[in-house]
């Protein structure tokens, strides 16, 4: 999940949950809490290792076992901090912390959300690190998911328009004319992205946006919904909207299973991955053996989706070679769905892996592909994130239903 809709999860909860005398502190406590684990970027930003992304991303500040550590050691450091920008912003001076043990509760809350929804996501999080590194993925939502974003959000934004009954018409008209230019620009990159929709879809969330703004204003009683009402009914949407992405995966794995079961297929993994822009649309990925299978399809189309099979190649010497390597291992480790190519370039021989869950919409190269090369004699000559993704070869794919 991005960091920005973490942030704004938080917000939604503390907003919720947190209204009294120390709100304010607290409501930031919750939002910082919840962006807080993706801290560990920063080692990504100094490392010059290849696969700082995998060794450091979401592993100790995104871990239960670590999350009473970091609560505490951020409630700790949050009164001195209040104290040192009370002396300097005099208009500051007014705000109350809550108690360090309610504030340790506070942060962990936030943590614990932001964990929880990176689980959701097919990149996973390692939660129980250091006792396991394995990363667990439910699947449920894609990294970026608009939809969202806005249901966490909108609760937020319709309380701060209902606020003052002096100012709501005007912020009505404001928030709906950015809130519609959100969904064009959310359009626009999604077809960058090769994740194309309808046009008239923007036009149907447009006039969403403009009944959730406006109808609070019939008979005045959007100005008698107190802040905190408005998010917690937000939460409650958004729970409701986890719930029905769980039906759609559950249906979707289905389809996967039934697959592999009358094509007589010995499945290592499958999973049903969530493909932008809507919970309607998956991905099936099932690992076998010597390869794997990969299907995208819209749940509202009755008919049995196609599998692409993308063979691994044959086991050679470069192969060998290059699982001998650690950052090779500890590569595999992540992968989900890889896949192994090996081919020759003119006098150079390259071993590429390619992570099939992250689906291109583009049908393009797959992203998270790490490439080894080698000379004909099998000596390393480099190793590295393939920029450009992985374009399996016309011989390593085959169609299957």
């Amino acid at each position: 999940m991005d960091p920005l809709t973490h942030g704004i999860t938080g917000a939604l909860l503390g907003k919720g949950f947190l209204s009294g005398r120390n709100e304010r502190v607290a409501i930031f406590a919750a939002t910082f809490g919840a962006v807080f684990p993706d801290i560990d970027t920063v080692a990504e930003f100094f490392s010059r290792d290849p696969l700082a992304i995998v060794k450091y991303h979401r592993a100790i500040t995104h871990s239960f076992v670590a999350l009473p550590f970091f609560a505490m050691l951020l409630a700790f450091l949050t009164p001195p901090a209040l104290a040192f920008l009370k002396r300097h912003y005099p208009q500051l001076r007014g705000l109350e912390s809550p108690s360090r043990s309610m504030l340790a509760v506070i942060y962990g809350v936030g943590i614990a959300s932001h964990i929880l929804l990176d689980g959701m996501t097919s990149f996973g999080t390692r939660m129980w690190y250091p006792i396991s590194s394995r990363r667990v993925a439910w699947d449920l939502l894609f990294i970026i998911d608009l939809a969202f974003t806005s249901i966490v959000l909108l609760p937020q934004i319709i309380a701060w328009v209902y606020q003052h009954p002096e100012k709501s018409l005007g912020r009505t008209a404001r928030m709906w004319i950015l809130f519609t230019i959100g969904a064009v620009l959310g359009w626009l990159a999604a077809r960058a992205a090769g994740y194309p929709f309808h046009f008239w879809i923007v036009i149907l969330a447009s006039a969403l946006f403009a009944v959730l703004f406006l109808a609070p204003a019939v008979r005045g009683w959007g100005f008698r919904v107190s802040r905190a009402d408005w998010c917690v009914s937000g939460t409650v949407v958004m729970v409701g909207y986890i719930f029905v992405c769980a039906l759609g995966h559950h249906m979707a794995i289905t389809r996967a299973k039934t697959f592999t079961d009358s094509h007589g297929i010995t499945a290592e993994r499958v999973a049903a991955l969530p493909i932008p822009p809507s919970l309607l649309d998956w991905g099936d990925a099932i690992r076998t053996a010597d390869g794997v299978y990969e299907g995208h399809f819209d749940l509202r189309n009755p008919q049995p989706p196609t599998f692409n099979f993308i063979r691994d190649s044959d086991p050679d010497l470069y192969i060998a070679r290059a699982f001998q390597m650690p950052n090779v291992r500890l590569y595999w480790q992540f992968a989900r769905f890889p896949s192994i190519h090996s081919f020759a370039v003119g006098d150079v021989h390259v071993v590429q892996l390619g992570e099939n869950r992250f689906p291109d919409g583009r049908r393009g190269p797959q992203p998270f592909t790490y490439q080894v090369t080698f000379d004909p004699a099998g000596n390393l000559l480099g190793q590295g994130w393939l920029r450009s993704g992985l374009m399996p070869t016309p011989a390593n794919q085959e169609s299957g239903r």
